[in-house]
This record gives C-alpha cells, structure tokens and sequence, in this order.
C-alpha cells in the first residue's frame, strides 16, 4: 500500500510538471513578452579560482545574451524592447547528474525525468523574477579539467545545463554557448554534424548565399561554429559573431510558417 501511494504521489508530480513545462513553452514562444532566463552557477570542480570567477559574476555577465536577442527579434519584425531578460540567480551546491548520450531511449527519458526532479529541488519557487528558463552554469578551471562534457538543452522542462570555463577570456564563448542551449529549451534544432562539428548548409551557415562561400564571417547560432574551410570551423569569440537564421527563427517562433 505504501509502494503504491509513492507512485501515485510521483506520478501526481510528474503529471503537474509537465502541464507547467506545457504551459510555459506555449507562453516562451510568445516573443511580445519578454522572456524571463534565470542562470544558476555551479562549482563543477570545488576550486577556489572557480569559486572566485562564480562571486565576480553579475548582470553584465550576461548582458550581451540580452543584446543579442534583442537585435535579431528586432530583425525578424518584432518591436519589443528586451525580448529577454537574464538574471543571474543563488549558486547551486550540487552538479546534475551527466546525461546519458550513448545509453538507451529508456535510459535518456529515465535522465531526463531526473533533472526535471533535480531542479525543482536545488532551486527556490519563489525565485524572482519567476524563470522561463533554468539554466545550471556548470563552471570548471581552464588549465585544470579534462575535455568539457557536451552541454544541453531539454524543451520539456525548459532548462539547461552548460559546461563552461570559469575564465574572463572564455566569457564570450560561454555566453555563445549558453545560448545555444537556451535555444535548445525554446525548441531550436542543432545544425551541424556531432560527429566533426562541422555546420550543415546552408541552415547552420549564417550567410549561406556568400561568394564565395568560405570564409565566412559569423555563425549561425545552432550551427555553432564559424566555418573557415571545408573540414575547420571555429567556436565564436562573441554573441557579435552569431546569428539566428531562418530556419532556427522559425522553430523558436520568431517568424511563422
């Protein structure tokens, strides 16, 4: 009897979970109201230089997130004055658990349960503003860490998790980054090939009608990279060097079909 009021209380919760992820995707996809990003870091290595770099964040960290959106919204027609607002909210104690990218459907819908639960425990409901999206800005030493693990970003449950490096000269790439994966929450597809990084044209080209066609000069945000050559692209250095293109603007809701 015990067993089964735990699976019905849990059952009951997940139900409610995901009538707010509902709701709050179909209000996210509204882009003339601005959309509320609470960042939430994390010390992913304990180092004291991390935990040095997590106290000198601050509103400014983020604020060229903000510009960004605002000047493509305003590219694709839309008036609206901060699009998105990023607010940098409480560190959290504790890393998420490491999604499973090579495990089984069950095991990936199993992860993907588990940092919805996650998060509703390590953050507070009456944060403010209330968040549209949760993002867990996982942060390591540069010099320090092994290859960063793949960052994600989950539409249902509109949250997060970005592996970065806790350096001032990593700032803009992190911030590339983020945003990338906060498209993720809001329905945006990637467009390049996992397997060499490489963006696929023309959808993660920025400029796909460019002749000649490379270099080019800016990513397409959900191409990732900059393409410099026929089997090199680069990460951008900044949120000036990236684009949302029209086949991301569509998904996200910023043109229509």
């Amino acid at each position: 009897m015990f067993r089964l009021i735990r699976i019905t209380i849990l059952l009951y919760v997940l139900l409610c979970v995901a009538l707010a992820s509902y709701v709050t995707r179909s209000v996210a996809s509204d882009w003339s109201r601005t959309l509320w990003i609470n960042v939430y870091p994390i010390n992913g290595d304990q180092h004291p230089a991390t935990a040095e770099y997590i106290a000198s964040l601050d509103r400014d960290s983020f604020a060229d997130i903000e510009r960004f959106f605002e000047r493509e919204a305003e590219r694709y027609g839309w008036d609206t004055r901060q699009p998105v607002r990023v607010h940098l909210s409480h560190e959290v104690a504790e890393r998420p658990d490491s999604p499973p990218f090579d495990g089984s459907v069950l095991a990936r819908i199993r992860w993907s349960l588990g940092i919805r639960w996650w998060s509703m425990q390590v953050t507070d409901d009456s944060d403010t503003p209330t968040p549209d999206v949760r993002a867990f800005f996982v942060l390591y030493q540069p010099d320090g860490s092994p290859v960063l693990e793949s960052s994600v970003g989950l539409r249902k449950g509109m949250i997060s998790v970005v592996n970065a490096y806790a350096d001032r000269r990593y700032r803009g790439s992190n911030n590339v980054i983020l945003t990338h994966e906060i498209l993720h929450t809001l329905g945006a597809t990637d467009k390049y090939d996992p397997a060499t990084n490489l963006p696929f044209h023309p959808n993660g080209f920025a400029e796909p009608d460019r002749v000649p066609l490379l270099p080019q000069r800016r990513a397409e945000i959900m191409g990732g990279r900059v393409p410099i050559e026929p089997t090199r692209a680069e990460i951008p250095r900044s949120m000036k060097q990236v684009v949302i293109g029209p086949a991301t603007a569509l998904e996200v809701g910023l043109t229509k079909p």
